[in-house]
């Protein structure tokens, strides 16, 4: 073992949001801030995005992935941060001590505050339940951006692309930009995931897309070699293809946070934080697509650089301590809230919102309820995997003694 080092806060992942976090500490003068990165370079999923568009709110211009991920990494020296690459946290203890794994042997690590900004990751084949052979082939879009742009290999050259969400969008540039042709787009809603226009751009460039359409079985013997789709109207129908990529259902890197002391929201995955983005532990705090899967690099950034101002606050004693918390019920059809309790009393700063995530499409009220009476409403057409934000300020509207709101959802639909 190393010998053990001390920093003022440690930052658990160099993506977007532990980079902006980092800055915003600088910024805010504080001394010694630690990046803990387990790649090989910082700069998180952008360094394997090859196309734009990255950077403008940041920078104030459109950037590539990989030249944001630069960018990045150039702030962060420029400012003083110590970034540790081929570092990982092993461990999450009270009080802001870690376990770590680095390329000299095993060490420990004492921060004053610690800020979680892990990200997702996709979900693997082997949790979404899909049946066949175990052929090479079968990808998520962060392996074959892997492939394409740092390895410089080309895995598959007629893929069946399964999923619509923003990353679904990101995988079909990719391919495009390498030459390979998907054979199709298929996804198991009755509509895309991504906004409109963005969801036209497949067929702009002559892939077929299917809706309704589930994939149920994959053959081949070495490596792909075909597929079963179960279409909308029920039937059958199997598509010659050489590989499947799997896009999206992304699910937070909270292994650590799991395995540690820390306790854990079952609706988005990640760690239970305030408003304030503080875990239960006070040492620890997060930020990034940690709390839900999934924002925009951008969004990320900025979540960051608020989280690096409010531990910088902490730290400088003016972040007043929990006496005791609102409690944040989600109503039926809502999948996650983040963040998923209020600290009182309460003070600026914190994150603002309340976020939220929607099972499945409709049209109604969302409302702010404690108890009886409706704190804040309003009336919109929500669907899945897209960003629902509630003002944390209709919140705080609550009784004194209350100890839960609920987030509802009433939908327009009469059965």
């Amino acid at each position: 073992m190393t010998e053990p080092f001390e920093t003022d806060v440690a930052i658990v992942g160099g993506g977007p949001a532990g980079i902006a976090a980092a800055l915003a500490l600088r910024h805010h003068g504080v001394a010694r801030v630690t990046i803990l990165e387990r790649e090989n370079e910082a700069g998180g999923v952008p360094r394997h995005c090859g196309h734009p568009p990255f950077g403008l709110r940041e920078f104030g211009r459109i950037l590539s992935g990989p030249a944001y991920a630069a960018r990045l990494r150039l702030e962060a020296a420029g400012a003083g941060v110590e970034i540790r690459t081929s570092t990982s946290v092993t461990a999450l203890h009270p009080g802001g001590r870690l376990d770590l794994a680095t390329p000299d042997g095993t060490a420990e690590l004492d921060a004053r505050r610690v800020i979680l900004a892990t990200g997702v990751r996709e979900m693997p084949r082997s949790a979404r339940l899909i049946a066949g052979d175990r052929p090479v082939g079968v990808l998520n879009t962060g392996t074959l951006q892997h492939a394409i742009y740092i390895e410089r290999l080309k895995p598959f050259r007629r893929p069946l692309i399964v999923g619509t969400e923003l990353v679904s969008l990101s995988a079909v540039l990719t391919c495009r930009k390498a030459g390979i042709r998907p054979v199709a787009v298929v996804e198991a809603a009755s509509r895309p995931t991504a906004r409109w226009p963005l969801a036209l751009f497949p067929r702009l460039l002559g892939i077929p897309m299917h809706y309704g359409a589930e994939l149920v079985d994959i053959r081949g013997r070495s490596r792909v070699e075909a597929v079963t789709l179960r279409l909308a109207d029920g039937t059958t129908r199997d598509v010659d293809c050489d590989g499947v990529l799997l896009t999206g259902r992304f699910v937070p890197e909270s292994a650590l946070v799991r395995l540690s002391h820390l306790d854990v929201d079952m609706g988005s995955g990640g760690p239970s934080i305030d408003q304030f983005g503080r875990c239960s532990d006070p040492a620890y705090f997060a930020a990034g697509n940690l709390l839900r899967p999934v924002e925009t690099a951008g969004w990320s950034f900025r979540e960051g650089t608020r989280i690096g101002g409010i531990v910088a606050d902490d730290l400088d004693g003016h972040l007043a301590p929990a006496r005791r918390s609102i409690r944040i019920a989600r109503g039926e059809g809502l999948k996650l809230a983040v963040p998923q309790r209020i600290a009182l009393p309460s003070a600026e700063p914190s994150l603002g919102w309340i976020q939220l995530r929607a099972a499945a499409a409709g049209t109604g009220v969302l409302s702010v309820r404690d108890g009886s009476t409706i704190l804040w409403e309003k009336r919109l057409s929500i669907l899945p995997e897209r960003r629902i934000l509630v003002p944390l300020a209709a919140l705080l509207k609550a009784g004194e003694r209350t100890d839960t709101v609920e987030i509802r959802f009433t939908s327009d639909k009469v059965d």
